[in-house]
Formats: structure tokens, sequence, C-alpha cells
């Protein structure tokens, strides 16, 4: 795999049926090892022991829908209250972030109204703090520190 643009950390990989698996924590059982769950693992890794995140108001693979479709959330952070902080959408290294990753994560959004938007392929990340009163939103230089959060 690719060396990211986020620290290493000791990857806990498993072979099942003939294909590669990672722990994941947060779900608590190894998964397949796609470039996409390498980024998310990594990125998890992270925010959990760099930036301070409680693992214990994290998910990952978080089921939303709207009418009959399905669709997932790849990662998010709740508050102490239970309710959605942040949504993290992640793509392959070798997938660009444009437009229509943001779009993506809009739509999620549009249900969980979060404060925090984040997106990261594992090369790139990008974080935004949604301004509801004003209806705008801001990119952030960096991705904040658990106590940084907005509260």
């Amino acid at each position: 795999m690719l060396r990211l643009n986020l620290p290493e950390y000791e990857m806990k990989i498993s072979i099942a049926n003939g294909r590669k698996t990672i722990y994941d924590p947060l779900r608590r059982r190894f998964v397949a090892l796609t470039p996409e769950e390498y980024v998310r693992q990594h990125f998890v890794n992270y925010l959990t022991t760099k930036l301070h995140y409680p693992a214990a108001l994290m998910a990952n693979e978080v089921e939303l829908s709207i009418g009959n479709k399905r669709m997932r959330c790849d990662s998010v952070l709740y508050d102490r209250e239970l309710q959605p902080k942040m949504i993290v959408e992640y793509k392959a290294p070798t997938v660009r972030i444009t437009q229509h990753v943001f779009d993506q994560i809009s739509i999620y959004n549009l249900l969980m109204h979060v404060d925090y938007l984040v997106v990261s392929n594992g090369m790139e990340h990008f974080c935004c703090l949604m301004d509801y009163d004003n209806e705008t939103y801001s990119f952030l230089d960096h991705i904040p520190e658990y106590p940084e959060l907005k509260r």
C-alpha cells in the first residue's frame, strides 16, 4: 500500500478466505482491506491518537436513509449528548478529491446537520466548518484537535 500523509501505526492485518483484512477498532472486527479502508483506519488512528478524539464517540459505516435509498457515512463523530458533530468521507489514495466528493458528503449532512465535514484520500485532507446561521461554510487550514472543536 502507498505511504499516506498520515502517521504510521501498527496495523492488525489478517487473511480470511484468501483475502487481506484489517482490524477496525471502532467496529471491533476485521474488515476487508481495500484502499479506502486502509485510509479509514489510518485516519481514525490519527484522530484518536494524535488529535485526541474519543473512540467511544466515533462510529464507522453509519447507515442513513432517504426514502428507500440507503447510504453509509464512512465515519461519524458524536458529541457527548450523542448528536452527530463531524462526518468524515474517505477515498482511496489514488482518487482525487473533487466537487463530487463534497457533493456526496453534503447529501449526508442534509440528514445529520453536523458542524464539521472532513474529506481525505490519505494524501490530502480537507475540513469545513459549517455556519448554519449565515448559511455558509469555511475551509479550515487544519483538522482541529478534539478540545478545539466548536461546542
